[in-house]
């Protein structure tokens, strides 16, 4: 009688045929099509986000880096601000006490600096997010006198007057005269003469009068008025509003 034992159904159809890898094949499909996939999907946010981010800057809020103490107190260095981009785009005008970012070509400075294109595309763009410093032709000053204004430095206690009331500038950084260059101008219709709060240590409207242009910096040259201080934390809020010229009547066609 025959004792070896044969194998079973179930036995012979799990053993692996013959002349095949021994062992079950792993069915598991590779993660690199996943990786990959996620990976373009996180590149396309991020590059959309960018876009986003430089269209808001351009156009609505833009950050700004203070790069200097000449609005002290108001402005420190190392501030990010928010410039307000449309607060003068719907028939608005830039009014005396406002702080403004403009662009000074061709009055506090005669021409811009020559630079590299590609190398001044990308410090632009970094600017533009409050990444870099402005360009050197940007400024951060406050608008002292509007077009018709006469502004003159000073009275008898040292104030500046704008169309004949003195101004009792609360704002200027302790210590500091209103101003130590003596000045009467009328300020043209369409211009600004800016000066910075601290002014001891600002190069503003004062420093141009014998330059073309007198100093006065054109309305259209305004890229937007700085409302809100986004960094640091400890700083963060809007400006407070300046009421010193509340009592400065209009003469002419000045506004504010």
């Amino acid at each position: 009688m025959d004792t070896e034992a044969k194998p079973s159904e179930r036995d012979r159809s799990s053993a692996p045929a013959a002349g095949s890898e021994e062992g079950p094949r792993s069915s598991r499909i590779p993660d690199r099509p996943t990786a990959s996939i996620s990976w373009r999907r996180t590149a396309a946010l991020g590059a959309v986000c960018s876009v986003l981010l430089l269209l808001l800057s351009g156009f609505v809020v833009q950050p700004f880096l203070i790069p200097s103490g000449s609005m002290e107190p108001t402005l420190r260095v190392g501030d990010r601000v928010l410039v307000n981009k449309l607060a003068y785009r719907f028939g608005s005008v830039p009014q005396r006490g406002d702080v403004v970012v403009f662009d000074g070509t061709g009055s506090f400075v005669q021409e811009a600096p020559q630079q590299n294109l590609v190398t001044g595309l990308l410090y632009g763009v970094a600017a533009s997010l409050g990444l870099a410093e402005p360009a050197e032709t940007d400024y951060v000053k406050r608008v002292v006198g509007v077009g018709g204004d006469r502004v003159v430095c000073c009275d008898k206690r040292g104030r500046v007057e704008v169309n004949g009331r003195p101004v009792d500038e609360g704002y200027l950084h302790p210590g500091d005269a209103p101003s130590g260059v003596r000045f009467d101008i009328v300020v043209p219709e369409g211009t600004l003469w800016m000066m910075g709060d601290h002014r001891s240590n600002s190069r503003d409207s004062r420093d141009h009068l014998g330059e073309p242009g007198g100093g006065m910096v054109p309305v259209d040259m305004v890229i937007g008025r700085v409302d809100w201080i986004g960094w640091p934390l400890g700083r963060l809020g809007s400006l407070p509003d300046s009421a010193v010229f509340a009592g400065v009547r209009a003469t002419g066609g000045a506004h504010g």
